[in-house]
């Protein structure tokens, strides 16, 4: 059974008609791209996610005692065995139960290593070289292999050998500092932004190298880290710093250099208002009933609505008490007022713009049975991205892809006698 979408959306194929998967890979923008993914948990998981999207063949090799720590750990239980945190991060993949730590595993994991185009690990530096499968020691094997390291600091400097979290990267980047409401506690963003955005960066990173090897015929190592990750967004906070000497703070919603621009109380809520130059800094106040607003010359620039912004928004609050967010809404989006609502996300996902991006898929897991999950944001017109099969069982593609590397029968039936998969 196949559902394709609209022009540059996902499609949705069910495992139960693998040449559908195949004319799906072959459309995909990396159609024929063998990636070997070392990764669990998020940041490395949701970038080989990315790659398999776009027709990567993805193969996650886990250990056969547990596989992935998220399968156990990360979300509620559904049916089956994997928690829902893993089945979000993992689909379009094949899982194949290696154990790395035994040297006929590592042979097994070398032949595979012989025919991929990226490798991508999220080891704690120093662990590959103990494992004989650092990059010095697979290029040697494969010198067109792509190798993406993602760990928590990075493979050098002082804190590479630290455990890295989600948490411990937004707290030591910078990142808690400028998050919640000023004399507030410190807070996280809401997502997990240090892991996503390496996850994202890590597969940019591998892409990027991609193109370099067509031209060169040479892989490379690719490194990013959580760390850095978070540290690569503060781009409005680094000018602050370097520019004012002082290192900048939580803010709440609002905008560093610019205002307004954040979300103001109403009657019955709140509004997020974007009104950050001349012409709709001017039209807001004629919205508001207070056109005179605009040339007060506390507000008149965008500089003196900075040093003034606490009066700014003692002004705009008093006028937008006067209705509902609703209401305002109504007006703000017939004056071309840039400007939305809060919404929660069961508002989200029930909003029609959401469902006409086609945001939300289904997928068929052979356990779970139907799955939503979010669609890619990436939207290409000529070969866009497919999720072809939901996230794998642990070992579902063990034989399958041992087969295709030159073993035998009887050979995969030893491994697994003596626990080698």
């Amino acid at each position: 059974m196949t559902r394709l979408q609209s022009k540059g959306v996902a499609s949705i194929m069910s495992d139960s008609d693998p040449g559908a998967e195949t004319a799906a890979t072959a459309a995909g923008a990396l159609a024929g791209i063998r990636v070997l993914d070392l990764t669990q948990v998020l940041a490395g998981p949701y970038c080989t996610q990315i790659l398999g999207d776009f027709g990567a063949e993805v193969i996650k090799i886990e250990s056969p005692r547990g596989g992935d720590q998220s399968r156990a750990s990360m979300g509620p239980r559904l049916k089956g065995d994997d928690r829902a945190g893993f089945l979000a991060v993992n689909r379009n993949k094949k899982s194949v139960t290696l154990n790395l730590k035994e040297d006929e595993g590592r042979e097994v994991f070398l032949r595979l290593v012989e025919s991929a185009d990226v490798l991508v690990e999220n080891y704690r530096p120093g662990t590959t070289a103990k494992l004989k499968i650092d990059y010095p020691s697979l290029k040697a094997l494969n010198p067109r292999l792509i190798y993406a390291s993602v760990s928590g600091f990075g493979q050098s400097g002082p804190y590479a050998s630290r455990p890295g979290y989600d948490l411990i990267a937004q707290a030591m980047s910078g990142v808690m500092s400028v998050t919640g409401e000023t004399d507030g506690r410190p807070v996280k963003c809401g997502l997990p932004i240090s892991d996503l955005t390496a996850g994202i960066f890590a597969a940019l990173g591998i892409l990027t190298a991609h193109a370099a090897r067509a031209r060169t015929g040479c892989g490379q190592h690719v490194e990013t880290s959580l760390f850095e990750a978070a540290l690569g967004l503060s781009i409005w906070e680094a000018v602050t710093l370097w520019t004012s000497g002082h290192a900048p703070g939580p803010l709440g919603s609002a905008h560093r250099l610019t205002a307004p621009y954040q979300a103001l109380k109403t009657k019955d809520g709140y509004v997020t208002i974007a009104a950050n130059n001349p012409r709709s800094w001017t039209q807001l106040c004629k919205t508001l009933g207070n056109p005179a607003l605009a040339a007060d010359p506390r507000f008149d620039t965008n500089d003196q609505r900075m040093t003034n912004v606490s009066a700014l928004i003692t002004e705009l609050e008093g006028a937008l008490s006067t209705k509902t967010t609703d209401e305002w809404m109504q007006l703000f989006l017939a004056d071309g007022i840039a400007s939305g609502p809060i919404r929660t996300y069961d508002e989200v996902f029930a909003d029609p713009h959401t469902q006409a991006r086609e945001m939300v898929v289904t997928m068929n897991h052979p356990v779970e049975g139907a799955l939503r999950a979010l669609a890619t944001p990436i939207k290409l017109d000529g070969t866009p991205a497919t999720i072809r099969r939901a996230a794998p069982l642990l070992g579902e593609h063990t034989e399958e892809i041992l087969r295709s590397t030159g073993y035998t029968t009887s050979e995969i039936e030893n491994f697994r006698r003596r626990g080698i998969i």
